[in-house]
């Protein structure tokens, strides 16, 4: 449903931007109460907690506010993290009138309602302000391809400048008409540090009732609860501004870590992202699919969403053990592990979860190798001990005469070109440098016929050593 400039009064919608101090003073005369994560809203640039990869000095999004010249652009990112917020401050900073709409209850009539509004505002249809427009359209992937075109149009004429804030990957979710015409910004989830100030501010605005100080190590547990997320760590600290009012001991001043457990005990069950029961059940999940045993590790990858983990970081997860555990025993677990992610990218939970399960039991159930895992940690290794070797002539690329009279590239052998496209004898390592044999395939899986391969290849090259 259209909500122009976040308020049900059209004549109260014909005004320029509404910012967060007018929604404010409307609902405190009539009586509203407004929710902490509104209340602190930033109501400038300065005021921004994260994000700084965008809005910090000389990027891309601070350029946009100090050029003064509003862009179409598409915000992507988790929640509580501050979309919809820029968006406001778009319109505040550019002086522009400000429409807001959630895809989840607009439609095309709304879009319209949108227009005609704009081409009041231009002075089109009997206005005269001449001001220009944002459109705001959160959760923009929820609007179908029809709806999404029927923004077109209006953004290639200029009549509005449109902003769409999305949790989803908009190479997926947004049609390429419309991602063409705007530029896409992704954010980032607020770091911990991001989180702690955000706690700071709202204790120094003494916005938490009876509350006087937070202990460090609740602010820790709080922060870790948040995941990011700057309204979820705000509904959490007003929950608790709440309770500690009406404890039945009296007004609870100070918020320990075992007040703050007792209270959100049930939100925080099992999965403690700050401690050692995160870490002890990743790892438990982790060693079940290592051990291939799929039970188990379902069992521990339903504990852990259950309490509250991430299905991203759940998934980043499981792609490393499809490279450290599995690698070329079974390559497929490689790109099961990131299809599942992608499924999970563009689907979210609840429905992406069961693609991330499907994933653990095939990553349990997969012939197991670590011989990728151990190559890679031994090379690295001996790169950072040994000397910088410089690169053979033979294998350097030539591309000018000048390369090419220096005998860059000279005798080397097209590989393609030799029998069973084998250069037999061939050296491809730094003079004087004895192969290291890095990579040891095992005997399982796809690897017995990866090292039945190699055997083969060192033979020929021992023969051709050998040969007179």
């Amino acid at each position: 449903m259209l909500r122009p400039a976040f308020s049900s009064n059209r004549q109260l919608a014909q005004t320029s931007a509404v910012n967060s101090r007018d929604v404010m003073a409307t609902a405190a005369a009539k009586k509203i109460n407004i929710p902490l994560a509104e209340r602190l809203r930033p109501q400038t640039l300065g005021e921004v907690i994260g994000q700084q990869h965008l809005l910090g000095d000389g990027m891309p999004l601070r350029i946009a506010f100090e050029s003064g010249q509003p862009h179409s652009c598409i915000l992507w990112g988790p929640p509580g993290v501050g979309k919809t917020t820029i968006a406001r401050l778009m319109a505040s900073s550019f002086d522009a009138h400000f429409i807001t709409m959630s895809a989840v209850l607009g439609g095309v009539k709304d879009i319209r309602e949108a227009v005609e509004q704009a081409n009041v505002w231009l002075g089109q249809g009997g206005g005269s302000s001449g001001k220009r427009t944002i459109v705001f359209v959160d959760e923009v992937h929820r609007f179908n391809k029809s709806q999404q075109d029927a923004f077109l149009p209006h953004v290639e004429s200029g009549l509005f400048t449109f902003i769409g804030a999305t949790t989803e990957n908009p190479s997926f979710e947004v049609n390429s008409a419309l991602l063409s015409r705007a530029a896409v910004y992704v954010l980032q989830p607020l770091s911990e540090s991001d989180l702690k100030l955000i706690v700071a501010v709202a204790q120094s605005k003494r916005v938490l009732k009876a509350i006087e100080s937070i202990a460090p190590e609740a602010i820790e547990r709080l922060v870790a609860y948040a995941d990011g997320d700057a309204r979820r760590l705000l509904n959490t600290l007003e929950s608790l501004a709440v309770a500690a009012g009406n404890d039945k001991s009296g007004p609870i001043t100070v918020v320990t870590d075992a007040w703050l457990m007792t209270v959100l005990g049930e939100k925080m069950r099992r999965y403690d992202k700050a401690g050692e029961v995160f870490y002890d059940t990743i790892s438990a999940l982790h060693k079940s699919v290592r051990g291939s045993d799929p039970d188990a590790s379902l069992y521990w990858f339903m504990r852990m969403l259950d309490g509250g983990a991430e299905p991203k970081y759940m998934a980043r997860r499981l792609i490393r053990m499809a490279s450290e555990d599995i690698g070329l025993a079974d390559p497929r677990a490689l790109t099961i592990a990131v299809a599942a992610a992608d499924v999970y990218e563009r689907l979210g939970s609840p429905e992406g979860e069961l693609a991330l399960a499907e994933c653990v039991i095939y990553l349990a159930i997969a012939p197991k190798s670590n011989a990728v895992y151990k190559a890679f940690n031994e090379a690295k290794a001996l790169i950072k001990k040994d000397g910088t070797r410089p690169v053979p002539m033979h294998l350097r690329n030539a591309p000018t005469k000048l390369m090419k009279e220096l005998n860059y590239g000279k005798n080397y052998r097209y590989a393609h070109n030799e029998e069973d496209g084998f250069a037999e004898g061939e050296n491809y390592f730094p003079e004087g440098m004895s192969a290291p044999d890095f990579y040891r395939p095992v005997a399982r899986g796809l690897e017995i016929k990866i090292a039945e391969r190699l055997s083969a290849l060192k033979l020929k090259n021992t023969q051709k050593k050998d040969a007179p």
